[in-house]
């Protein structure tokens, strides 16, 4: 009841002293034009339209034409026709977060969906497109974040305030891996944003993957495939907005997105209904300047703040690893783990790709030692694959090439060490040890003597000469030549 009187007084207080209103003039396909008040709005506004029923179904206005503006509903567009009342929204898009969120299941509009009750409002406003922070008021990174899946932590380390990729196509894996981070990381708040999912997977990964225990410090966003694209592309937006919310009060908060490219798809929707031109493969060139607004909006945060460290997922295309939404997104954050199909294929989870994978900021993170230990293992797993096809054929002669010999011996052993189970957390130190036990690693170098590691060459040994049994036999006579015989 305290919590109903909270919300209702803040609800109470937000209440304008004067409405401005228009009229719908027209509809086509997903968007609808509002005349009378175009002068008075703005791209980005919110406009309420009222329709059949008394039913108001918010909407957002994305372009003008023809001296209208151009709205896109946040629902569908049963019972809205001409004349109906277009109601503009004078307050900015916000949210009021508040810590007893934590736990709970909400929409993109902010609002509770599994049923727990109404959520409690925080006293600020927190825009949902806010700015990133200026580059120069924030903090640098600084410490490891330990993710609980050893390959991650290990070949690609993941730093406090770092953002990476996760770079895969379908059904490689990559719910199975954002599940283990979110159980098992260190962050203090886990964000996870569900952009696009099938409608039946949401509750399998809250209550299978996720568990009780992961719930306790996480806020899930929830917008499914079949929602209108405002509504897909606001969830990636209210993902961001409530991560800065508990980076604001000094928490280190790990925010999981899934999927960058379905909010790049929900954006090219709402550009094209718009009228605008596509510019590589159907994409408008309105996604890629929104790409770098949502992504910039995690890392470090402000001096005397928290951080938010993001992970965000990228569904790759017919595994097409260049493609145009792969390409901007690997040139906005700071890694890229690959997920790859093949070795998915071959039984090895997290089907993770250590040669293609690459975390920007390990080395100055890392010991000395540590950085030898994975440059070490990448040598060996790169000689591997360059031999694999001879290896398996078995063109290659045991002997022929030392480091050969010695990745042979090796390589399964790292693999054992890259195959995790997702009931099977793994902390950094105790990956770079069980990383070092597989590999014999001393000091950066790997021991001589070690199985698996070809001992030095053996000095030429001395020509020996021929042994002699007895005195040399004399050598016999010449006998004459005979008679009449030719010279």
């Amino acid at each position: 009841m305290t919590s109903f009187i909270r919300n209702f007084l803040t609800e109470v207080q937000r209440i304008p002293d004067h409405r401005i209103f228009g009229r719908v003039v027209g509809v086509q396909g997903l968007l609808i034009e509002i005349g009378g008040i175009q002068t008075t709005l703005s791209v980005g506004d919110r406009v309420n339209v009222v329709a059949r029923g008394e039913r108001r179904v918010p909407c957002e206005v994305v372009g003008f034409r023809g001296g209208r503006a151009l709205v896109m509903p946040f629902g569908t567009l049963d019972g809205i026709g001409l004349g109906c009342l277009a109601e503009l929204e004078r307050a900015t898009p916000s949210i009021y977060p508040h810590p007893s969120w934590l736990g709970r299941v909400i929409n993109a509009m902010g609002e509770p969906v599994d049923g727990l009750g109404p959520l409690l409002q925080g006293p600020d406003a927190f825009p949902i497109q806010a700015a990133p922070p200026s580059a120069h008021a924030r903090q640098r990174v600084a410490g490891k974040l330990d993710l609980g899946i050893r390959a991650m932590n290990s070949f690609t380390t993941c730093c406090q305030g770092q953002r990476m990729g996760i770079f895969a196509g379908s059904g490689v894996g990559k719910s199975s891996v954002m599940s283990m981070m979110a159980r098992y990381s260190s962050a203090d708040i886990i964000i996870l944003g569900l952009i696009g999912e099938r409608g039946r997977e949401a509750r399998e990964f809250i209550e299978d993957d996720l568990g009780e225990e992961g719930m306790k410090r996480s806020i899930v966003i929830v917008a499914t495939s079949d929602e209108a694209p405002l509504v897909r592309r606001q969830a990636a937006y209210m993902t961001m907005a409530v991560s800065e919310f508990f980076r604001d009060r000094g928490a280190n908060v790990l925010c999981l997105m899934d999927s960058v490219t379905r909010f790049a798809m929900a954006q090219r929707e709402i550009s094209l209904s718009a009228g605008e031109p596509p510019a590589s493969k159907g994409y408008t060139p309105t996604v890629f300047a929104e790409l770098p607004k949502l992504l910039e909006r995690a890392g470090p945060g402000p001096v005397g703040k928290g951080n938010i460290t993001g992970l965000f997922t990228v569904l790759v295309e017919g595994d097409d690893h260049n493609e145009p939404i792969s390409d901007a997104v690997r040139g906005i954050l700071d890694g890229h783990i690959v997920l790859d199909r093949t070795i998915g294929e071959r039984g090895r989870y997290p089907a993770i790709n250590i040669l293609r994978s690459v975390s920007r900021t390990m080395p100055g993170c890392n010991t000395p030692e540590q950085n030898a230990l994975i440059r070490t293992a990448r040598r060996i797993i790169s000689t591997y694959e360059d031999m694999s096809e001879l290896i398996r054929l078995g063109a290659y002669k045991a002997g022929s090439n030392a480091e050969v010999d010695q990745a042979i011996e090796l390589y399964p052993r790292i693999e054992a060490f890259l195959t995790q189970g997702k009931t099977e957390p793994t902390d950094l130190d105790t990956s770079y040890a069980l990383l070092a036990e597989a590999i014999h690693f001393d000091g950066g170098i790997p021991r001589p003597g070690t199985p698996g590691v070809a001992p030095p060459a053996a000095p030429p040994r001395p020509a020996v000469k021929p042994a002699v049994r007895g005195p040399a036999k004399p050598a016999a006579p010449v006998r004459p030549a005979a008679k009449g015989a030719k010279k």
